[in-house]
């Protein structure tokens, strides 16, 4: 089912996260920008609020990443917001919100990669400590000896 649909089936977000169309709450008021004659006529901007605990299927660490990349979009009182105002219709724009809650619930499923520690090899080792040495002779050769100036 596509995030677009409104029937009162479950909506899947990704993987096994899944919310209830009931448990999404939309509200709808007049937005700026494209529009023509009808921009303050009509309300085509929508907002999407939704609470974490909706969200079927998050695990504790899944939510806690979704939480961290909500970012502003995260209330105080534990909903996510969207809002949408780009597209002339309401429709679009209430699509727009729900592709929105989609990718981010995504992103959060993604299980990072952890940072392997690697140590350098000896072939490394060797080429580093030979250009510091290098390095250090080019230097050596620039400074002036004062007993050989005397001479």
């Amino acid at each position: 089912m596509s995030p677009g649909d409104s029937d009162n089936r479950v909506i899947e977000l990704a993987g096994d996260v899944r919310v209830d169309p009931a448990d999404l709450r939309f509200s709808y008021s007049r937005a700026g920008g494209p529009g023509g004659q009808a921009v303050n006529k009509l309300a085509t901007k929508v907002q999407l609020r939704v609470a974490v605990e909706a969200l079927k299927g998050l695990g504790p660490e899944v939510c806690g990443r979704l939480r961290d990349l909500a970012g502003h979009r995260l209330t105080t009182s534990d909903e996510l917001l969207f809002v949408a105002d780009l597209h002339r219709s309401q429709l679009d724009n209430k699509r727009a919100c729900l592709e929105r809650l989609q990718s981010l619930v995504t992103e959060a499923v993604k299980v990072p990669k952890t940072r392997k520690k690697s140590t350098p090899s000896r072939a490394m080792i060797r080429r580093r400590l030979e250009a510091k040495r290098r390095q250090s002779r080019k230097k050596d050769a620039r400074r002036a000896r004062p007993d050989e100036e005397s001479e």
